[in-house]
């Protein structure tokens, strides 16, 4: 199974907020640290205000910050709502399979798709920000702002 580059962004995201300790990092600074648009990280930063695991506070001393339930969101959670409901494969699409009245490889992906989710399922962001990863994460932060 391959995640969108959009879940992969929102994890990232949420990782980096997860081991943030000094001033609330800007939309841009994630992603100026994260090497991606502005535009993109603004995406799924709405999408994870939405799903009420960020706080975005405008104005000065502003920023981002991660909500307690961002903290013990389950990963294989986040993934499943990210990614959506979608199958693995798509046997109804433009051109229908026609092997998808009797198919048995749907049902096999389908349970291969849930053991994916199922082992991300006790992970929380602290597990994911552990060292080695919370330390190059801080290293990642940008220069802290003069404003």
């Amino acid at each position: 199974m391959r995640l969108t580059r959009f879940t992969d962004l929102a994890l990232r995201v949420l990782m980096r907020l997860a081991v943030e300790e000094g001033d609330l990092p800007t939309t841009r600074e994630v992603a100026a640290a994260m090497d991606v648009p502005y535009t993109h990280a603004a995406k799924v930063v709405a999408k994870l205000q939405h799903m009420g695991l960020v706080e975005a506070r405008r104005g000065r001393g502003g920023g981002l910050a991660l909500t307690a339930a961002g903290r013990v969101a389950s990963v294989g959670g986040l993934v499943r709502e990210l990614e959506g409901p979608g199958e693995v494969v798509d046997c109804d699409g433009a051109t229908p399979c026609p092997l998808r009245s009797a198919c048995r490889l749907r049902g096999a992906l389908r349970q291969a798709q849930e053991a994916f989710f199922a082992a991300l399922d006790p992970l929380s962001l602290d597990d994911l920000t552990k060292s080695p990863t919370g330390p190059l994460l801080v290293s990642l932060s940008p220069t802290p702002r003069t404003d």
